[in-house]
C-alpha cells in the first residue's frame, strides 16, 4: 500500500514538474533535439511577466499610432502596447517570408537558369535569379546548334502575375517595385530590359551566329513547364547561394529577391497566393489567424500583422536549426544594411540584428537587441500620416539602457 502511495506521489510530482522542466530546458536551449521539436511543434510556450518600468516607458512615449511588443530571452512577454492591433508591416514582412524560404532550402542551394532541348526546339527556363545578366544569357544560348529552323522558347509567367496584389501603380514605376518574373535581367531594375528586350537580344544573337537559319522566338507559358521534364537540359547557370540571397533580402531589403525566393520555395510562380506562408505560421501555433499576407516583400498595402505575432515568431525562430544563419541575414545597427547608419560609434553599434520597414505612412523596426549578450526581441510598428522614425529608434535606445525587470 505504501509502495502504491509513493508511486502515485511520484507520478503526480513528475506531472507537476514536467512543464517547468520543459520550460527551463527551452529557455536555456540546452537540448538541440528538443529545440527542433519545439520549433516544429504546433504551439507556443510563453507567459506574461509584469515589468512596470517597461510598461511605463511605452505608455509615456507612444501614441495610438504605435504598436510594440517585447519578449525577453526566457520567452516571457515583458511589455506590450497595442500588440493585437493589425498593422501594415512594410518590409518587416520579409522576416516571415525569408524564414519560410530558409526552412525549405539548404544554405548552399542555388537558383538555376537552364536551357533545355527537344529535337530542334530550345527552352530557356529561369527561377528568378536576381543577378542574371546578358553575359549569363550568352553563356546559356551558346549551346544552341545550327539548323535550318531553330525554334527558341522563352519560358515566362503570365504578365498578369508580374506584381503581387496591393502594389500601387506608383511603386511599379520605381526599381523597388520591379515586376517579379522568372527570367529577369538584373532583377528587372531597368524597365527597358523586359521580356521583349530579352526576346530581341536572343533573336539578334542567334541571327548573327546562324545567318542562314530561320530563327523563331516564342514566349512559352510557364504553366506548361511539366513538358520540360522529358527534355534534355544542355546548359545551366547558378545564382549565388540561398544564404547570400537571403542576406540581400533582409539586410538590403531587396523586394525582387524576397518575392523570387518565396515563389520558388512555395512553388507559386503561377499565382499570387501567399496562403502557404500564413499556413506555415499557423502550423507552428503562432497567432496568424487574423493576419493577412499579400506578398513576401511587404510592398503590398494589403498586408496586416500584429507586433505580437512578430515577436512570438522571432522567439520561436531561436529554436530553428539554422537560426544563426537566419540572424546573420539581418541588418545590424552601425554595421551593415538598412541599419548601417544608425547608432554608429555608440554602445548600440552591433547590438541590434533586425529589419526595418518603410512605406508612406508606415515604419517598422523589429529584431533581436542584445543586452549583456542575451537577446530581447522587439517589434515596433507605426501606421500614421505623421511617421516618427526617430521616436522608434529612441525607444530602441531607451530599451537598451533600461534595467531588466
Amino acid at each position: 500500500m505504501i509502495k502504491k502511495i509513493f508511486s502515485f506521489l511520484f507520478i503526480v510530482l513528475v506531472l507537476v514538474t514536467f512543464p517547468f522542466l520543459i520550460r527551463y530546458l527551452l529557455a536555456n536551449q540546452k537540448i538541440t533535439v528538443l529545440n527542433s521539436i519545439y520549433f516544429n511543434f504546433p504551439g507556443i510556450i510563453t507567459k506574461n511577466k509584469i515589468c512596470p518600468t517597461y510598461d511605463a516607458l511605452l505608455n509615456q512615449t507612444l501614441d495610438d499610432s504605435f504598436s510594440v511588443s517585447i519578449i525577453n530571452n526566457k520567452g516571457e512577454i515583458i511589455s506590450s502596447y497595442n500588440e493585437d492591433v493589425p498593422r501594415l508591416p512594410a518590409s518587416n514582412q520579409k522576416l516571415f517570408s525569408s524564414a519560410y524560404v530558409l526552412s525549405k532550402y539548404k544554405l548552399n542551394n542555388n537558383l538555376k537558369t537552364s536551357l533545355f532541348k527537344n529535337k530542334n526546339d530550345y527552352y530557356l527556363h529561369g527561377q528568378g535569379d536576381p543577378d542574371l545578366n546578358y553575359e549569363n544569357i550568352i553563356e546559356l544560348i551558346s549551346n544552341v546548334k545550327e539548323n535550318k529552323i531553330i525554334n527558341f522558347n522563352i519560358v515566362e509567367i503570365d504578365s498578369k502575375l508580374y506584381w503581387p496584389n496591393g502594389w500601387t501603380n506608383i511603386d511599379k514605376n520605381y526599381e523597388y517595385g520591379s515586376p517579379i518574373t522568372s527570367l529577369a535581367i538584373e532583377s528587372n531594375h531597368n524597365k527597358y530590359d523586359d521580356i521583349y528586350a530579352l526576346k530581341n537580344f536572343i533573336k539578334n544573337y542567334l541571327k548573327n551566329k546562324f545567318p542562314n537559319s530561320k530563327i523563331y522566338i516564342n514566349i512559352f507559358d510557364s504553366e506548361k513547364t511539366f513538358y520540360l521534364n522529358n527534355f534534355k537540359e544542355i546548359n545551366k547557370v547558378y545564382s549565388t547561394p540561398i544564404l547570400s540571397l537571403l542576406t540581400l533580402t533582409n539586410s538590403e531589403s531587396h523586394n525582387f529577391t524576397a518575392e523570387s525566393l518565396f515563389k520558388n520555395a512555395s512553388n507559386t510562380w503561377n499565382d499570387n497566393n501567399y496562403i502557404k506562408l500564413k499556413r506555415w505560421l499557423e502550423n507552428k501555433g503562432l497567432p496568424a489567424t487574423n493576419a493577412y499576407f499579400a506578398d513576401a516583400s511587404g510592398l503590398s498595402r494589403k498586408n496586416k500583422i500584429t507586433t505580437k505575432l512578430v515577436v512570438l515568431f522571432l522567439d520561436k525562430m531561436r529554436y530553428f536549426n539554422d537560426f544563426k544563419a537566419y540572424q546573420s541575414t539581418l541588418s545590424i545597427t552601425g554595421v551593415r544594411g538598412t541599419l548601417a547608419k544608425r547608432f554608429v560609434n555608440s554602445e548600440l553599434s552591433g547590438k541590434f540584428f533586425g529589419k526595418t520597414g518603410t512605406l508612406s505612412n508606415v515604419f517598422a523596426l523589429s529584431g533581436f537587441l542584445y543586452k549583456n549578450e542575451k537577446p530581447i526581441i522587439i517589434s515596433i510598428i507605426q501606421n500614421s500620416n505623421k511617421i516618427d522614425k526617430e521616436k522608434a529608434f529612441k525607444l530602441l535606445r531607451d530599451l537598451y539602457y533600461l534595467k531588466s525587470c
